[in-house]
């Protein structure tokens, strides 16, 4: 098993890079959360990914890149993916394009459009580098745990989440952001919001000059979208404020131990309670770690106050709806 993440210097990530062009797997960590990498252009390597995680085929991942000119090798790019990533990259914003007919599709989902995002972390940044300097174009991706599961934003997450079966991870220690990418599908006529991030949609729509469309039916399949994801084992239920104190009751009543994560000062009866920062930054940033940590609480339901429902909040409040429908899917 490996049990010993690499501290990310100079050497470990050459190492990485080397695994990489030789068709290998590595974890890394991004400002989002860490990655389960592989090279994109290379079918066998991207398919690893997909058996490790056991990532439906279907479900794209994100293609990871230095600048916008190493994005223009994937997909076409158009006036407003150039003002966004003037904006907004290198950052946790993923522009879903139209892919080049001479890209490879390995990481598209068998779909015509591809995911492209530049990261900001600083060891993200060294490997891409690195790599691009042995010839490679771009790293697929996603984040670097079981398909379905609360993603990871610590070395120590990918260990526990992957096991025997883990690569070389680099450890860059806690992700800084907390939650996954802001998508946005640039394929169409207007722009599409499809997952809520680490960038508020009114800072896009500012940049854009428009307002950002909702997710619909014709949107492409992208990352982190389906309604069941991000889901700990343990049952989890989203409760208002008010009602936190009755249902901490009721399921103690019937012989539950429970763990609660909430802002209110509610829920003192919980068996285990973690305090929910009231920044949603702060929030998104514990919110992996608190699910992580209820869960392996021995408690047989998780409890979360709902968050406020508001811009700042949406990205939090997205995974955790989430969360809830995978934990759902799991009964």
């Amino acid at each position: 098993m490996n049990t010993n993440p690499r501290p990310a210097d100079a050497q470990a990530i050459d190492e990485a890079a080397r695994r990489l062009a030789d068709g290998e797997l590595v974890a890394f960590p991004t400002e989002t959360v860490y990655g389960l990498g592989a090279d994109a252009a290379n079918e066998r390597a991207v398919a690893e990914v997909y058996r490790l995680k056991g990532r439906p085929p279907g479900h794209p991942l994100i293609v990871h890149v230095l600048d916008a000119a190493q994005a223009a090798w994937w997909a076409h790019w158009p006036a407003r993916a150039q003002r966004l990533a003037d904006a907004f990259w290198p950052g946790p914003l993923t522009l879903i394009l139209t892919r080049r007919d001479a890209a490879p599709g390995h990481a598209c989902g068998g779909q015509p459009s591809i995911g492209l995002r530049a990261p900001s972390h600083p060891v993200a940044r060294a490997l891409l580098a690195a790599f691009a300097a042995r010839g490679g174009h771009g790293v697929a991706a996603p984040s670097a745990n079981r398909f379905g599961r609360v993603s990871p934003t610590r070395a120590g997450h990918v260990i526990d989440d992957l096991g025997d079966e883990a690569p070389m991870v680099l450890d860059g220690g806690p992700c800084e952001v907390g939650v996954e990418s802001t998508i946005v599908d640039l394929t169409r006529e207007r722009p599409v919001l499809l997952r809520p991030g680490g960038i508020a949609t009114a800072q896009l729509e500012a940049v854009l000059g428009e307002r950002l469309l909702p997710r619909d039916a014709g949107a492409p399949r992208a990352s982190g979208t389906l309604e069941a994801h991000y889901a700990p084992a343990t049952p989890i239920e989203l409760v208002s404020p008010g009602q936190i104190e009755a249902r901490v009751a009721q399921l103690r009543a019937r012989g539950e131990r429970v763990a609660l994560w909430a802002r209110s000062g509610a829920g003192g009866d919980a068996e285990v309670r973690l305090e929910m920062p009231a920044d949603p930054a702060d929030a998104a940033r514990a919110l992996y770690d608190a699910l992580r940590a209820l869960d392996r609480s021995h408690c047989q339901r998780i409890l979360v106050e709902q968050v406020p429902d508001d811009d700042a909040w949406h990205a939090v409040a997205d995974r955790l709806r989430r969360a809830v429908a995978g934990s759902a899917d799991r009964r």
